[in-house]
């Protein structure tokens, strides 16, 4: 549909062909038919931008004030006190969607001139760059670790950085006291403590003396395997992989990402990135490509897992470009499904076999499976290799779920004659 077609349906049409973003329209139109949004769908969209496009107006602000911080500035202050003429499209979750696709257009890095991001940008960049090219770490492992940082150094005042960027020990006591204010877990402050400790190493490979902050970095106490591992009992599994309508596209994909994640052990993220290149039906193979540990595994298909994944492929799967297997049946089609979009699937499944009081998210699965090849007197080694898990005591965990054998290795208690 031309852009003439979608404007002459609005009511506030003059506010998009007057306003700053006019010379935008074509590219935001041809983009969201690019994704196949229905024609409704287009129009509400447009129906935001012209608001957004008029308080702009108002403002006195150009194409180039257009950021993330303008975007949120604007749904969070503007439209909760709004008083622009009627009629104009004010619904949240409408706005926020729209205007992510306008900052997410392919012209949006031209028509916005970079600034200077200053020395401490500067710096969370080169740690970036170390993270993925020096410790070849995955692309959420450096992510989370720059995030941790960042948000360390907003913590700070100036006097708590020594010489230019650096940590003291006040800063790193106040930090961490304000995150465990906020329930922080344990484990979670332990992660925090990892990414500065990761930092200092880096920053040690600048040439500077870290000796000293490094001593001031805490070892928070934590015993992470006090209890044993949550996990899905045999009849708790059946119930969830019943739980899945597979008369309809979206349960075939669903219990197809979780028969890969029981059988194939995949985690949420490589469930991903699974591509139809991937698969090697006549061999029986899966190829891993993008997995926590960056190297290329295979692994044997197993029956359950590839008849689900057929069926979805041929049944349900929507008509696509993209090599992803799993993708999404609403607009934008062709997309991958994210971590959380799987996370919330599986989160949908546990509610309707009524054990969302007991389980969430997708590793809850990664370890059913392991328990089970356990209790099936699978070595731990065994175990490690199809979790991809490098170290064995990573998967030693699961030695400690097996309590009838666990029983027959226990010693009598002290005077007790059984």
């Amino acid at each position: 549909m031309s852009t003439d077609a979608c404007l002459k349906r609005l009511a506030r049409r003059d506010w998009l062909i007057y306003g700053p973003l006019n010379q935008f329209l074509d590219s935001y139109i041809g983009e969201l038919e690019g994704l196949r949004y229905a024609r409704g769908t287009v129009g509400a969209y447009l129906r935001c931008l012209a608001h957004f496009s008029y308080w702009m107006r108002r403002e006195r602000l150009s194409a180039r004030d257009i950021d993330g911080a303008l975007v949120e500035h604007f749904i969070r202050h503007h439209l909760p006190v709004c008083r622009c003429p009627e009629p104009c499209r004010s619904v949240v979750s409408e706005m926020r969607a729209a205007l992510h696709h306008l900052l997410a257009l392919p012209f949006y890095a031209d028509v916005i001139p970079a600034t200077s991001p200053g020395p401490l940008a500067d710096e969370l960049h080169n740690f970036h760059e170390y993270l993925r090219d020096t410790c070849g770490l995955a692309r959420s492992t450096c992510v989370y670790r720059v995030r941790h940082l960042e948000a360390f150094f907003a913590s700070c005042t100036p006097d708590d950085l020594a010489g230019s960027i650096n940590l003291t020990m006040p800063a790193v006591d106040s930090f961490l006291t304000s995150l465990a204010r906020q329930h922080w877990k344990p484990s979670s402050l332990g992660v925090i403590c990892t990414s500065l400790r990761s930092y200092l190493r880096f920053r040690a490979l600048q040439g500077d003396d870290t000796r000293l902050a490094v001593s001031t970095l805490p070892v928070i106490a934590n015993w992470p395997h006090r209890k044993p591992p949550k996990v899905l009992s045999d009849i708790q599994l059946e119930h969830f992989l019943q739980a899945f309508d597979v008369n309809i596209p979206s349960g075939m994909r669903d219990y197809a990402i979780a028969r890969c994640i029981l059988d194939l052990g995949l985690r949420g993220d490589e469930a991903t990135r699974l591509t139809l290149d991937a698969i090697d039906w006549r061999r029986g193979i899966v190829t891993l490509r993008h997995t926590k540990s960056q190297r290329a595994q295979r692994m044997p298909l197993p029956e359950q897992a590839g008849a689900a994944l057929a069926q979805y492929l041929r049944a349900g799967r929507p008509l696509t470009d993209s090599r992803f297997v799993f993708v999404r049946h609403r607009a934008p089609f062709g997309v991958p499904l994210s971590v959380a979009a799987i996370r919330n699937a599986m989160n949908r499944a546990f509610a309707r076999c009524n054990l969302d009081d007991q389980f969430c998210n997708t590793h809850v699965l990664r370890r059913s499976t392991a328990t089970r090849l356990q209790r099936a007197n699978v070595s731990i080694k065994e175990i490690a290799d199809l979790l991809r898990h490098r170290s064995l005591d990573t998967a030693r965990v699961y030695a400690r779920v097996d309590i009838e054998r666990l029983r027959e290795v226990a010693l009598s208690w002290p005077g007790s004659t059984t």
